[in-house]
């Protein structure tokens, strides 16, 4: 008895422990965007909000280009998903149905760009992208944001794909359907949760990436995002670390939001349903 006891208690215990280090930091981003400014620099950490206020968040919207930069996050992180979603069906469903010849060599060559460092390509992306005229654009970080995630993106659509019985798209095809018509008709729909579950993971990657940005974008220019704006909270004093803290909340609601959408709909089975009449 004490060792089942034990063998249901220190699974949950370890799940805590490792959930409340994981939550704590975001606890404490949020917490510090509400406190006055006296608190956050108080000797002693003031755990819990008491006196809350939203001057940090007022500072933070009011800040220069902040709905612009809100503006260029969006419109490139979404067409950056989309795109990679649109052209990673295509490769997946390729690598998942068909058999051609360098088949494996192809799927290695995604592993390996999902594992290659894009930090170390910048120089070289920054080259490309000055030799075409496009510093300060918004093109080549949709560009390069969209193949940043699209080898990610085909080789985890292609084990959605391979779990879809290949009967029923047979079956469908018996029916009269073209293969386009039966992959729209029968396969799409049940790959509903692969794609919320890489569109998730895409818009994420996209949205919080740096480096590029840093490097494209020219100071004070219109083609910067919020990850670069969440630099530019600085005073004559120092950093202003209430409104750091109240526009990386800011930064982190569209993710908090994405995730709790699509979250309930990306459990339910791949194949729930799929059964032909």
């Amino acid at each position: 008895m004490k060792r089942s006891l034990f063998g249901r208690v220190w699974p949950n215990a370890t799940a805590l422990v490792v959930f409340v280090a994981c939550i704590f930091p975001v606890y404490w981003m949020f917490a510090t965007a509400l406190k006055p400014t006296g608190d956050i620099i108080a000797e002693d950490p003031v755990w819990f909000p008491t006196n809350m206020t939203f001057e940090h968040f007022g500072t933070a919207v009011d800040a220069e280009h902040f709905w612009t930069f809100v503006r260029n996050s969006l419109v490139v992180t979404c067409l950056a998903v989309v795109f990679s979603l649109i052209i990673a069906l295509a490769g997946a469903f390729a690598l998942a149905r068909m058999r051609f010849k360098g088949r494996r060599g192809f799927v290695i060559g995604f592993m390996l760009a999902q594992m290659a460092p894009w930090e170390v390509m910048v120089i070289a992306i920054y080259m490309i992208v000055r030799d075409a005229s496009l510093l300060n654009s918004l093109v080549p970080l949709t560009a390069f944001y969209m193949m940043m995630i699209l080898p990610f993106t085909i080789l985890t659509l292609r084990g959605f794909v391979a779990a879809v019985p290949k009967e029923l798209e047979e079956s469908a095809m018996v029916d009269g359907c073209t293969r386009v018509q039966a992959f729209r008709r029968v396969i799409l729909p049940l790959l509903a949760p692969g794609l919320m579950s890489t569109s998730m993971f895409g818009f994420i990657t996209a949205w919080n990436e740096f480096p590029l940005v840093l490097v494209l974008s020219k100071e004070s220019g219109g083609a910067q995002t919020l990850p670069l704006w969440l630099s530019s909270f600085q005073t004559q004093f120092g950093d202003d670390w209430g409104a750091t803290m109240a526009a990386s909340s800011l930064f982190a609601v569209p993710i908090l939001i994405l995730f709790v959408f699509l979250q309930r709909r990306a459990v339910s089975g791949l194949t729930a349903g799929a059964v032909k009449g």
